[in-house]
């Protein structure tokens, strides 16, 4: 049993409640705060979000509520696995509830669009007494929730936080690694969703792994670039929050941001296939924040760039990937 005994998690999509199952056991308590109250009350009944992750029960030491104050009442530490669009919204309601100074965890994985700020930055903005860290790595929340063998990253400025969030979360499944490095983790996670989309692109007009293994390598040289200019560690981006997230995320079988890319690969338009998604991509939104961001470091990046193009342009698929292809030549 962790020495902290309540745990609120925000966020009840497939992360939020693969994380409320893996971690159940470690807390006397766990609340899970779901957005929609009719939501919140057939998962609290059922024992099982039928929405975003069917198949998979709750442990008892879970509830669920739409109601904020409810979940984070007396809440020894929190985890927030909301959206990157309505992060600052929900932080700037739950705000009043969150006792201060206990930690926050963000386990979400993009950039702020109307700000271009990472994720953790949002998080101090709102909540500026609290202690912050991040949780990122390769992970599919069924495979997390199935209790599959998994490595995971928690970075924080504050070690001593990322050390204790180690020891308080770590399962026989679940492997916590610690890390100072918040912003080569942050740009590590969201960075890996565009070059997802590109691959998933790849697939999507028929081509090989050859093909994929390019982009991947490539993509993950664009990464480190954009990392370095947000004050990341060129390190960060070969461990668990780079390469490992990357890897997992451009080539399973179970990413939606690599399923997305397969349809535009497809010739299927962003606006239907988004239609059609349950869960949010968030590689869609990040690609026009990492574009902006390459623009204010003056940073080439190139598959950001040519994602940016597909998902907003119009630009034929095919046609971006040949143009990388013909892009002119340079040395490693």
């Amino acid at each position: 049993m962790a020495a902290n005994n309540r745990l609120a998690i925000l966020g009840a999509g497939s992360w939020g409640t693969a994380l409320a199952i893996a971690l159940g056991s470690r807390f006397e308590a766990l609340a899970l705060w779901a957005r929609d109250a009719e939501r919140a009350h057939d998962i609290d009944e059922l024992r099982e979000n039928r929405r975003y992750l069917p198949g998979f029960h709750l442990p008892k030491q879970v509830s669920v509520s739409n109601d904020l104050a409810e979940t984070l009442e007396d809440a020894d530490m929190v985890v927030s696995v909301i959206p990157s669009g309505y992060l600052r919204s929900v932080l700037e309601t739950a705000a009043q509830h969150i006792r201060r100074g206990i930690p926050l965890v963000s386990a979400t994985k993009g950039f702020e669009e109307t700000t271009l700020c990472r994720m953790s930055q949002v998080v101090r903005q709102v909540l500026v007494d609290s202690s912050i860290a991040v949780l990122s790595g390769p992970t599919f929340a069924k495979e997390i929730a199935a209790g599959e063998p998994a490595a995971v990253l928690i970075a924080s400025e504050e070690i001593d936080l990322a050390e204790k969030m180690q020891r308080a979360f770590a399962t026989p499944a679940l492997r916590f690694y610690t890390s100072r490095d918040v912003a080569g983790v942050e740009v590590g996670a969201a960075m890996k969703n565009v070059i997802a989309l590109g691959a998933g692109i790849c697939r999507g007009l028929g081509l090989g792994s050859n093909s994929v293994a390019a982009l991947v390598t490539r993509g993950l040289a664009e990464s480190t670039r954009l990392a370095v200019a947000m004050g990341g560690d060129p390190r960060t981006l070969s461990g668990l929050a780079g390469l490992g997230d990357l890897v997992l995320t451009a080539t399973g079988d179970l990413s939606r941001n690599r399923s997305v890319g397969v349809e535009l690969g497809r010739g299927r338009k962003l606006d239907d296939i988004l239609a059609e998604t349950t869960m949010i991509a968030e590689g869609v939104a990040t690609c026009r924040a990492a574009r902006q961001l390459g623009i204010r470091h003056q940073l080439d990046l190139p598959i950001v760039a040519k994602m940016y193009e597909v998902l907003y342009q119009g630009k034929d698929a095919r046609a971006a990937i040949r143009e990388l292809m013909e892009r002119p030549l340079t040395s490693e």
